[in-house]
């Protein structure tokens, strides 16, 4: 949610921002019922203020009784009475209009976010990793022999539709240990709170996190009224709504792992072989909550503790900064983490770590009182995945194909596994 102050103050330089993500000038359209809503407020008082001096003055004409004036005056208040009420329900509508319009306008961008249309101008910041040298051509994950028994998409097919897989046996352990592996990580050595947080949310926590109004039709709602989560980054960042918040308190840092429901309307036809787009998903989630001027080294403290995951399992990556055309709806700064696929022979993307600024922290009301004293502020927010366990799981398993079928395992991962180290081509953990 922008702040209104801020569009007044410049209109200007709020639409150059707007422009940068390829969006239309909205200042004007603001501003009309922002005026409309404070002139109606004005007028409010003004009636409000005639009101209550024809209430002093009807009991004078009572006293000295002047019939005439008495009922006038009576008149008088019951008309301005009227009016104030009139007034209010008016002004309340147009605060609703407003809120409303504000509610679907993105995020700007940070300065140093660099301009485009799509993905095609993201800018390559870092690059880890060399991708393995393979002396066969490889293949995706569901197409290793000692995979291809252990996900089954047909029978997943049979009970949910397309875009679910049922996985078993060695890859389901594996699956599990990576996400064991992630939350261990992110716990111990990177001092994030763990977290268990409901899957299913109400409204206000998924408007109070910008996944509201704009984007409801990419998730999934019961016919009790609650959302699947997308991503538990909504409940994990929705802790802090309508709180104030000591100064001391922060930063605050959350991890969880859940599962996570995305409708994906707008992919058919994309990412449609595998795994790797699903209509329900695992992922460790990070979020953090904090002090504005900690929030830019927050962030890249966050995306280190990404790219520690992948590093940790040997897996080729780069990192890349989103262009204001390919950045979420709430973001102001957004770093994709894309991991090496040699069955696609391309990166692919397993991680974004993004800042919102106050942006999802003025929707939720989440506050902290200043150490010094002075006006409570707004906290700022940011997310990132630590990371898909998914798209990890293709990324282990296409990197660690061999020749007859079989995968070894990253090192990282044997403590999870009984000290196991590979699968088999006839798919059992060895």
């Amino acid at each position: 949610m922008h702040d209104i102050r801020t569009i007044r103050d410049n209109p200007a330089a709020f639409d150059a921002a707007l422009s940068r993500r390829g969006d239309a000038p909205m200042s004007s359209q603001v501003l009309e019922l922002d005026e409309a809503r404070r002139a109606m407020i004005l007028a409010a008082e003004t009636a409000q203020a005639e009101q209550n001096k024809a209430s002093k003055e009807v009991g004078a004409a009572k006293g000295r009784g002047d019939d005439a004036e008495f009922e006038r005056l009576r008149a008088l208040v019951a008309e301005k009475k009227a009016q104030v009420a009139q007034l209010n329900e008016d002004a309340k509508t147009k605060d609703a209009e407003l809120t409303d319009l504000l509610a679907v306008i993105p995020n700007l961008p940070y300065e140093d976010v660099p301009d485009g249309a799509d993905e095609g101008y993201n800018v390559e910041i870092n690059r880890w990793g060399t991708p393995r040298a393979f002396d066969f051509k490889p293949v995706e994950h569901f197409e290793i022999a000692g995979v291809a028994s252990s996900m089954d998409f047909e029978t997943a097919a049979k009970m949910s539709g397309s875009r679910f897989v049922l996985l078993s046996g060695a890859v389901a352990r594996v699956n599990r240990a990576i996400a064991q592996f992630m939350i261990d990580t992110h716990v111990d050595k990177n001092g994030l709170i763990e977290t268990v947080p409901p899957v299913l949310v109400r409204d206000e926590a998924m408007y109070g996190t910008d996944k509201l109004p704009k984007f409801g039709e990419d998730s999934y709602r019961t016919t009790e009224g609650m959302w699947l989560v997308p991503t538990s980054e909504v409940p994990l960042t929705y802790i802090a709504a309508g709180e104030m918040i000591e100064q001391s308190y922060l930063p605050r840092r959350y991890t969880a792992h859940t599962l996570c429901f995305r409708s994906e309307a707008g992919s058919a036809g994309r990412d449609t072989s595998g795994m790797l787009r699903q209509h329900q998903f695992e992922k460790v989630e990070m979020v953090s909550v904090t002090h504005p001027d900690a929030s830019d080294d927050e962030q890249k403290r966050m995306l280190g503790c990404a790219e520690g995951i992948l590093e940790a399992l040997k897996i080729p990556y780069r990192t890349v900064i989103l262009c204001t055309g390919d950045m979420g709806f709430g973001a102001r700064r957004t770093y994709d983490i894309e991991a090496w696929l040699p069955g696609q022979d391309a990166y692919r993307e397993i991680s974004s770590v993004s800042t919102t600024g106050d942006f999802q922290a003025r929707r939720m009301n989440a506050r902290f009182k200043p150490e010094g004293g002075g006006k409570p502020q707004f906290v700022h927010t940011l997310n990132g995945s630590g990371l898909a366990v998914g798209r990890c799981l293709i990324a282990v398993l296409e990197n660690g194909q061999q020749a007859d079928g079989s995968v070894t395992l990253p090192d990282a991962l044997a403590p999870y596994l009984g000290g196991k180290t590979s699968i088999t081509v006839e798919g059992v953990l060895a």
